[in-house]
């Protein structure tokens, strides 16, 4: 398998070398679903040439990335085209390791099931097989290296790139059942966006299971590990962002990165819920929805992780897309991240009830959005309702997607449990209703 991925990996760089070169990239950059006030590259460029200068970054209102970020491109802003290629290249790397773990831990757990004569007979044909498991570790590469939301991003310098490769790496050491490099990465990913907070429920009951795996080792109790595990998430933190105060000598940045992601001052347009609806809203309601909004990422955590406590895998790929909808200024980075999982769930297709109209309402949302921005901004026939209309019609359909994939999860996990085929107590056939 690493002579594909090693072929997908060289057309990826070669495609992104071609539009780096080409007069594309300058559009691109300014797309506003590609790039936010956040991550845009001409910001790091502006907070590069104030650091330069030996003035503050954050003293004025136009860079908002983190110490670590300005840091890192000061040294090698030169290379910063071949920075976000790597990038993109670690986090395709990453998420093929993980999910061939992943592939192997399901296996394992599903041999060990149909020895023990766990499943029902007339449900042999759910059980997954090495041969359709095989490929889907290189599928997920392909999905992520080949997804023109992925290229975009990364032609454009989005910051949202290097997020990407952090909880990528993230995954894999959850996965690999490293806690300490699980707690330092989620922590970083923490530290970059606050949003990724959401992550530490399925790492840790990943971690717990993976732990309580073997019975005949001695292992540490649930609230020593899961305490053990929050005091290295929390001390990573807190080395992190006691490094940025020492590189800057000050704590602008917090209000700067961290006041501006929860407080949502800046509502230039992107495809995300906040710009439109907080340019409407009246001030003294302002901080109330601000509340509303913002909660709505961490909200779905808790009941999410009491129902998915079995299969945290499936709850990350939960929580990072509910991530790149709800967060206040999202791009099709984010998006790319979630939907290069899609393939771990192909044996779900069987089970998925809108997933043809779904797709068909991405493509098209993705292909009006440069033509709605176009009448509003550039020819005057339309205006911002028209924009935020397509955005709705594209947040409906990514929660559309995910809410089909969640049915048809939990729907194959009780077929698994009492049977294919369901019958009622007069032997009739019965239908399954998901509430």
């Amino acid at each position: 398998m690493a002579a594909p991925l090693t072929l997908v990996l060289i057309v990826a760089v070669t495609i992104r070398a071609v539009l780096f070169r080409s007069s594309l990239a300058e559009l691109i950059s300014e797309r506003v679903e590609v790039v936010s006030p956040l991550n845009a590259w001409k910001r790091v460029v502006e907070g590069l040439a104030l650091l330069d200068l030996g003035v503050s970054p954050y003293s004025g209102d136009v860079f908002h990335e983190t110490p670590l970020i300005i840091y890192l491109f000061h040294f090698v802003i030169d290379y910063a085209d071949i920075v976000f290629m790597i990038a993109d290249g670690i986090t395709a790397v990453a998420l093929y390791l993980a999910v061939q773990d992943y592939n192997k831990a399901v296996f394992r757990k599903q041999k060990f099931a149909l020895e023990a004569d766990r499943y029902p007979h007339d449900c042999i044909e759910l059980i997954r097989t090495p041969k359709q498991m095989h490929y889907i570790p290189l599928k997920v590469a392909l999905f992520y290296l080949l997804n023109p939301f992925t290229v975009l991003s990364c032609v454009a310098k989005s910051t949202c790139g290097l997020n990407n490769a952090v909880i990528a790496l993230f995954i894999l050491c959850t996965i690999k059942g490293s806690a300490l490099l699980s707690a330092i990465f989620l922590a970083l990913a923490t530290y970059q966006s606050i949003y990724p907070l959401t992550l530490f429920a399925p790492a840790l009951l990943y971690l717990l299971q993976r732990l309580y795996i073997p019975v005949n080792l001695r292992r540490p109790s649930f609230w020593f590990f899961t305490l053990q595990y929050a005091v290295m998430f929390l001390g990573s933190l807190c080395v992190i962002v006691c490094l940025s105060f020492f590189l800057l000598s000050s704590w602008d940045f917090i209000p700067s990165v961290y006041g501006f992601i929860l407080s949502v001052p800046d509502l230039t347009p992107n495809i995300g819920l906040f710009w439109y609806f907080f340019a409407e809203m009246f001030e003294h309601f302002r901080l109330f929805f601000i509340c509303v909004f913002q909660i709505n990422v961490f909200f779905y955590t808790i009941p999410l992780s009491i129902k998915l406590k079995e299969h945290p895998v499936f709850l990350i790929f939960m929580q990072i897309a509910i991530i790149s909808i709800f967060k206040s200024y999202p791009t099709v980075g984010d998006i790319a991240l979630y939907m290069a999982f899609l393939p771990v769930w192909n044996h779900l297709y069987r089970f998925l009830r809108n997933i043809f109209l779904v797709s068909c309402v991405l493509l098209a949302c993705s292909a009006l959005f440069p033509v709605l921005w176009h009448l509003w901004i550039y020819a005057g026939s339309a205006n911002s309702n028209f924009y935020y209309a397509i955005t709705l019609l594209f947040n409906v359909a990514q929660i559309l997607l995910v809410s089909d994939y969640f049915y048809a999860y939990l729907r194959r996990e009780h077929h698994l449990t009492h049977g294919l085929y369901l019958k009622k107590k007069d032997g009739s056939e019965a239908t399954l209703v998901l509430k």
